[in-house]
């Protein structure tokens, strides 16, 4: 099989588990009523703790490769001022979207990372493919939750668009693949502009969206989310050993 056709159908599976974990949360009527509301918090936690392990572990570190320090800086710092700028944009339109944004932005430029990373090493791409596909999954839960809650928009409304954005996947990786491979300082600072933005999302939107009053298993969701993020960055170490 070409390898691009690989790249489509990893980033596409990867991509399919958007609306996948927004279909998981249209599943409503789970009791007793407190449990529901907990495990609701948990996941939104979880992806949190996915995000920040990504920023850790796969966006920065991948990021500050190739970079000079300035550089760094600049990408970084754009990446949460363009966030925040979005954010204010949405909130004026009362159109609340952090969970979205934040989805896409870990997605998209982890796909371009998987096309550009697919020239070098096929292994580290189906593993890169897999992370991506398991992050997208909560991701995916907490964005269907908050646009449901926050507009008139019905879970197969958001299925079916998380399914047309997953074609997002295909194409990030193809530009990856055949453009992007070449200038690696160019992905470099497109991962750390999403890990910019992506950070301010989480301490502006996401954390504070999954505290619970007199609740305390939530932050074990973060945890959680966070610890698979280092298992699949322990394995992907391993793997290119």
């Amino acid at each position: 099989m070409n390898d691009w056709l690989q790249i489509v159908i990893l980033t596409l599976i990867a991509g399919i588990a958007m609306p996948i974990g927004a279909g998981i949360a249209g599943i409503e009527r789970i009791r007793p009523r407190w449990l529901e509301t907990e495990f609701r918090h948990s996941v939104v936690a979880f992806g949190g703790g996915a995000l920040l392990g990504a920023i850790a572990l796969v966006l920065v570190p991948e990021g500050i490769r190739d970079l000079a320090p300035v550089w760094i800086v600049v990408c970084f710092t754009a990446g949460g001022i363009t966030f925040m700028l979005l954010d204010i944009r949405l909130a004026a339109n009362a159109t609340p979207a952090s969970q979205l944004v934040a989805m896409l932005s870990d997605f998209i430029p982890e796909a371009l990372a998987l096309g550009a990373t697919f020239v070098v090493s096929k292994d580290s791409g189906f593993l890169l493919a897999g992370i991506i596909a398991l992050q997208n999954v909560p991701e995916g839960f907490n964005a269907q939750r908050e646009l449901v809650s926050s507009t008139h928009l019905r879970t197969s409304h958001v299925v079916g668009a998380f399914a047309l954005l997953a074609l997002l996947g295909p194409v990030a990786g193809l530009i990856g693949y055949f453009i992007l491979a070449g200038y690696p300082r160019l992905v470099s600072g497109i991962m750390l502009f999403a890990a910019g933005g992506i950070l301010y999302l989480i301490f502006q939107d996401i954390a504070p969206q999954a505290k619970l009053k007199r609740h305390w298993a939530p932050p074990l969701g973060a945890l959680a989310g966070f610890l698979f993020a280092v298992l699949g960055k322990v394995a992907l170490e391993r793997l290119a050993e």
